[in-house]
């Protein structure tokens, strides 16, 4: 039970403000503090999309998150997906090079007419911005931005407008490191404190559970009955020093486990190798990994043969011909984590949340990690699992394992407050696991994808 009064309360340098629920109604404004629904693809309240297009691996908009900005003078409104590993703002892609459902997911998104603002102005400057899959060819603007919950908007914030795109079916509000880091400009992240919306440059990410469809991003704060216990602080492993040199949320894996039904863990080595033991305890098995956290990724991606042995233990003795693996989907009903081990905390990831579900006929279910030598990162199929602050002050990361135990977003002070903050959940969400059923789970390598690997990729490289 929560008692989010008394702890507010209590929380020295942590305003004693508490903001209401927000699902279906502008919440209530707290200085400091800018709380707004992450929105899931899937939630028909906001996308009404017509479900009778066939999902496949090529649809990527099936798995995305997303906030609501409202751009100009009136305020259009227009859906943009939460990208921590990218940097910039920029809305309108270009509906036509995207299919399927993605094209539909695209024309609900919303669209911003800068010649309908009486606030908008163009910097006369243009860029190609590059993902991992797809590109935008943007003209700078700025213009006023409004924010759910908020009375005050944000005044010539600087962003892109796409005059074309490829492969994107939706715009991206990067919130990755801003002026003079990774941007020429104050990007949003930045604007929210310049123009004192926030108290100070960070922001904490919930994306919620499958089955949740919506989670929150407090810019400026946190929200305590996301999370039980306190966070654990892992420094940002700088640019100079990160695999890619770039400036982005990297931060150390210390190992990786596997806790099945059985609860008897099997930890992996970084070549791939495996332990099994009957304790939790993964400090045995030392593995130091540079990942990065990606909300513009659908999948984790980690080395081929790490990879390759936790496939192996879903039943999946080889990826297909795209590099999929996939798996039976009776396994997204069994009480089974994948544990991912940091300095201070474990985030347990229920198989359910880490399997991607594809509503083809017959359902088909895919491991939501995939090889990669070129990166290590912890996508959606991570991120659903953990409450993630995202500190751009002291460069460091507040990682603890997510909670579902109601709404209680608060603005920060100060980002010290973080090492005396304490959830109000008692346990893990309620959604994420269930008992294992009476049958069986078998092999299941049967069938194939049909669609590129690159594909399922939508962060920043």
């Amino acid at each position: 039970m929560a008692f989010p009064s008394l702890f507010l309360a209590s929380a020295l340098l942590f305003t004693s403000f508490w903001c209401p629920t927000f699902a279906l109604q502008l919440p209530a404004h707290i200085d400091g503090c800018i709380h707004l629904p992450v929105i899931h693809s899937t939630n028909v309240e906001h996308f009404s999309i017509k479900r009778g297009i066939q999902l496949q691996l090529a649809n990527r908009s099936d798995v995305a998150y997303y906030a609501q900005l409202s751009i100009g003078s009136p305020p259009q409104p227009v859906f943009v997906q939460l990208d921590t590993g990218s940097f910039e703002l920029w809305v309108n892609p270009d509906c036509t090079t995207v299919t399927g459902s993605d094209a539909a997911f695209c024309d609900r998104a919303g669209q911003y007419d800068a010649t309908q603002s009486s606030s908008a102005v163009s910097l006369g400057s243009t860029r190609t911005l590059r993902y991992g899959i797809g590109s935008a060819n943007i003209s700078y603007f700025t213009d006023t931005i409004s924010l759910v919950g908020s009375p005050n908007a944000l005044q010539q914030v600087q962003f892109g407008v796409a005059t074309a795109s490829e492969d994107a079916f939706s715009g991206i509000l990067g919130i990755g490191y801003g002026q003079d880091i990774a941007t020429r400009y104050p990007n949003f992240v930045d604007q929210l404190q310049a123009q004192n919306a926030t108290r100070v440059k960070a922001y904490t990410l919930a994306l919620g559970s499958k089955d949740a469809r919506e989670g929150v991003i407090v810019f400026g704060g946190v929200d305590t009955a996301k999370f039980a216990g306190r966070l654990a602080r892992l420094p940002i492993i700088p640019a100079a020093q990160s695999p890619d040199g770039v400036p982005r949320f990297w931060v150390t894996m210390q190992s990786l486990a596997l806790t099945p039904p059985n609860g008897v863990t099997t930890v992996y080595s970084a070549g791939g190798s495996s332990n099994s033991s009957n304790s939790n305890n993964n400090s045995d098995t030392p593995n130091d990994m540079p990942v990065f956290l990606d909300s513009g990724s659908t999948m984790t991606l980690l080395p081929s043969d790490l990879t390759a042995a936790v496939a192996r233990d879903f039943g999946a003795s080889a990826p297909d011909a795209n590099g999929f693996y996939r798996i039976d989907c009776g396994l997204t009903a069994l009480n089974g984590t994948l544990d991912f081990a940091f300095a201070g905390t474990t985030i347990k990831v229920p198989y359910k949340e880490l399997i991607r579900e594809v509503a083809s006929d017959p359902p088909a279910c895919f491991l939501g990690i995939m090889a990669s030598e070129r990166f290590t990162l912890l996508g959606d199929t991570f991120l659903r699992s953990a409450y993630t602050v995202f500190d751009l002050e002291t460069n460091a990361i507040w990682l603890t394992q997510a909670a579902n135990c109601g709404a209680a977003p608060a603005a920060l002070n100060t980002v010290q407050a973080l090492s005396t903050i304490t959830g109000q959940c008692g346990g893990a969400d309620d959604t994420a696991s269930q008992e294992p059923p009476s049958s069986t789970v078998g092999n299941a390598n049967a069938g194939a994808a049909t669609t590129a690997f690159n594909q399922l990729l939508m962060n920043d490289f």
